[in-house]
């Protein structure tokens, strides 16, 4: 079976390195530009040293596109992260059709930041998804899912790089042998349940600590690494990477102001909220590095007594 595939970044890397393990046949590899002064995509960069075609279209609506696709005569198109829009004229070029990698259980947080809402609006479960892509966004049939926990403690970081990463290589090895033997199903998406939310950046991601400390909480799990939760103190913004919740046993009776830092040690500083306190030991500011809380308060002079805006 000739197989194209469709990515960029780590996980298109991984998908392409599991499949010239296995002895598939890549006869392509399709790879998102890079911008100008940007490092080589690492995909990119593993498709070449495997002597791979790589093509690098900035559009896949144009005809040129499609007739250099037909050429590679692919049967199969596996799409590990991709974000150009890719229409049914291109998706449709393979003989077995076209087949995606979305990290969430569809139809369920379609869109591009899957992974963080989940997160931030208290899910107790999440996963990934291998479906066939159509011109809708993520409304495709599914081939397979498959689903992962939400801890407590889990990041955004946690869940996709320990989780959804590996498990979404080996899910679309799955995909391809079920493609392969005929055998690949397609679901019909249950439009009625589909849930969709914008790209979670920086604006989504402002703390409010007039907020219960489970909504805070799972702001900043859900933003961490990217796009980084963030508060205001003295005009400038520091993201809030790491931080552990000390709900109060009684809201009434909590020492200090909202937003207020009530205590500094060397490894942390302590935030007053709605309802208890948070101990932040991971910060980041606007102009500097990423630093423990701690080393970054004495750095910055940072007193108890202050408040975030």
């Amino acid at each position: 079976m000739r197989i194209v595939v469709h990515g960029q970044q780590a996980f298109g890397k991984a998908v392409l390195e599991a499949l010239l393990k296995r002895g598939e046949n890549v006869v392509g590899v399709y790879v998102a530009p890079e911008k100008p002064g940007a490092k080589i995509d690492p995909l990119k960069e593993a498709a070449l040293a495997a002597k791979l075609p790589v093509f690098q279209p900035d559009s896949y609506k144009k005809p040129e596109v499609w007739a250099e696709f037909k050429a590679l005569k692919p049967d199969l198109q596996v799409m590990a992260f991709v974000t150009l829009f890719v229409p049914e004229e291109f998706l449709n070029i393979p003989a077995k059709g076209s087949i995606q990698y979305h990290p969430s259980l569809l139809p369920a947080y379609r869109g591009a930041s899957a992974i963080n809402w989940p997160i931030i609006k208290g899910e107790k479960e999440t996963g990934l998804s291998i479906f066939w892509p159509d011109n809708g966004l993520d409304t495709g049939d599914v081939l397979i899912q498959k689903k992962t926990p939400i801890g407590a403690a889990d990041t955004l970081g946690s869940v996709y790089f320990d989780r959804l990463f590996p498990m979404g290589v080996d899910a679309m090895m799955e995909a391809v042998d079920l493609v392969k033997a005929g055998k690949a199903p397609r679901i019909k998406q249950d439009h009625s349940k589909a849930t969709y939310e914008g790209k979670c950046g920086p604006g989504n991601a402002r703390i409010d600590w007039g907020k219960p400390w489970e909504q805070i909480d799972r702001l900043i799990r859900g933003c961490a690494p990217a796009p980084g939760a963030w508060a205001t103190l003295d005009g400038k913004t520091l993201k809030i990477l790491e931080a552990k919740p000390l709900p109060a046993r009684d809201p009434k009776g909590i020492a200090g102001k909202l937003g207020e830092i009530v205590a500094v040690d060397s490894d942390s500083f302590t935030v007053v909220c709605a309802d208890g306190r948070f101990k932040v030991t991971r910060v980041q500011p606007a102009d500097g590095p990423k630093a423990g809380a701690g080393e970054w308060a004495k750095s910055a002079n940072v007193t108890t007594g202050v408040k975030f805006t």
